[in-house]
């Protein structure tokens, strides 16, 4: 197998593994969907890492594959090239992506699926796919540009530039830079501490932020009243209100 789930302190570490790269074929791609709606589905799995390992998180789409398709065959790939990265997107729990070495074209964009970006010092991030004649195709083009800005954006797809670990983190395309040899220790411990939280007001929080993104602000504050009065119908609001009044906030344990 090219992508494998790996599970330990409720942290579920999603993990490329086809060497050199990593490159995404469709294979991969289509496991990366059925783990990622694994994850969701299981208890013992309330945050994710995402993870290629030490030398590079995902060096872009298997391009030989992708040479041999015509356009009629990429009609029919192209939806599910994208509901493979929709998959992780949509996870209901955190996820945290551990980008060392190259994250490029498609594996910049499944770490846009991320919550959180934590890269490598020697991270090198960037949507290439215009120097093939092409643009990304596996939510790049919305991702990026929500995330980012539209400028710089644009200046990324429309160069196919990689930029460094420090511009990235300058611009917003990731979160936190750390040593090479830190990056999935330090995602791991984040994400533990996000799985100690409360699972359902977690799934409420990324639900709202990301649906609200898609609307416009009445509606997104209806997704948000509706989630917040919801979360009174749960125990782990009945432990974290019980624990705050009687022992001062911050030290809730929740189930």
């Amino acid at each position: 197998m090219t992508v494998h789930l790996e599970v330990a302190d409720g942290v579920g570490t999603i993990r490329l593994d086809r060497p050199p790269m990593n490159a995404l074929d469709v294979a991969t791609q289509d496991r990366l969907r059925e783990l990622a709606e694994e994850a969701g589905r299981r208890d013992d799995v309330r945050a994710v890492v995402l993870w290629g390992g030490e030398k590079v998180f995902a060096a872009g789409a298997d391009i030989k594959e992708m040479q041999a398709m015509d356009h009629a065959a990429m009609v029919v790939r192209s939806k599910a090239l994208q509901d493979s990265f929709t998959a992780v997107a949509r996870l209901p729990k955190p996820v945290v992506a551990a980008v060392t070495g190259y994250a490029l074209g498609g594996g910049c964009e499944l770490a846009l699926c991320a919550d959180f970006r934590i890269a490598a010092e020697n991270a090198k991030l960037g949507q290439p796919e215009i120097l093939l004649g092409l643009i990304p195709g596996a939510g790049g083009t919305q991702r990026l540009a929500r995330l980012v800005g539209p400028s710089k954006a644009k200046d990324l797809i429309f160069t196919g530039r990689h930029v460094k670990a420090d511009e990235a983190l300058a611009i917003g395309l990731v979160d936190r830079v750390v040593p090479a040899d830190e990056v999935y220790a330090q995602a791991h411990a984040w994400a533990a501490l996000l799985a100690s939280g409360p699972a359902l007001a977690l799934r409420a929080a990324k639900e709202s932020v990301d649906a609200g993104l898609e609307t416009d602000i009445d509606t997104g504050l209806t997704i948000e009243r509706n989630w917040f009065a919801g979360l009174f119908a749960t125990e782990d609001r009945e432990i974290g209100m019980r624990s705050f009044v009687e022992e001062g906030p911050g030290k809730a344990k929740f189930l």
